[in-house]
């Protein structure tokens, strides 16, 4: 890994984003999926809202970084299946990043009496003008969105750790900088 050109990482600035992103998804869904069986999880949905509202101003920092920023290229010899893959699941890991919290927004928007969305107590986040369809619309995706974030999320960190334990190459340390040799 050495003799790398400082091309060949991501940005502080990416690497801030993808990881500050990543623990907030991370933790969200923990409560998200646990707060029905684990009930001190119920407790933390105020901040799993917040939270989820967090994620979705991030990526869109990220998606407009990433945009004017070039990413590093995939090591020399990587498949053409495997770089479509790749490229698949980050576009996919976005949309989904915007799709989980815009659903969750929906859900609690709908009409009716509404606990009023707090973004860690500071303020509170308007609601956003829809309807019940809205709002039901929301409420039926959100569950399996966040399902299928975090079979993404699980196959992003295989791959990570795949590259790193396996191939020995430097997909995982130029996004993690701690573990450059």
């Amino acid at each position: 890994m050495a003799g790398f050109s400082r091309g060949e990482y991501y940005s502080g600035v990416a690497i801030a984003f993808h990881w500050s992103i990543a623990v907030l998804v991370i933790v969200n869904l923990v409560i998200g999926i646990g707060h029905d069986a684990i009930p001190v999880l119920r407790s933390l949905m105020g901040a799993h809202k917040a939270i989820g509202i967090t994620v979705l101003l991030l990526t869109a920092g990220r998606v407009a970084w990433r945009l004017a920023h070039r990413p590093p290229a995939l090591p020399a010899g990587t498949p053409v299946w495997e770089k479509g893959v790749a490229h698949a699941t980050h576009w996919t890991l976005y949309l989904l990043m915007i799709a989980m919290p815009l659903t969750g927004w929906l859900m609690v928007s709908g009409p009716g009496p509404h606990r009023p969305l707090l973004w860690f107590g500071l303020f509170d986040v308007p609601t956003l003008p829809v309807g019940k369809g809205l709002a039901d619309l929301g409420h039926d995706a959100h569950g399996p969105i966040g399902w299928l974030m975090a079979a993404l999320v699980v196959l992003h960190i295989a791959a990570a750790l795949r590259h790193h334990l396996i191939l020995r190459d430097t997909v995982l340390t130029r996004m993690a900088p701690a573990l450059r040799r």
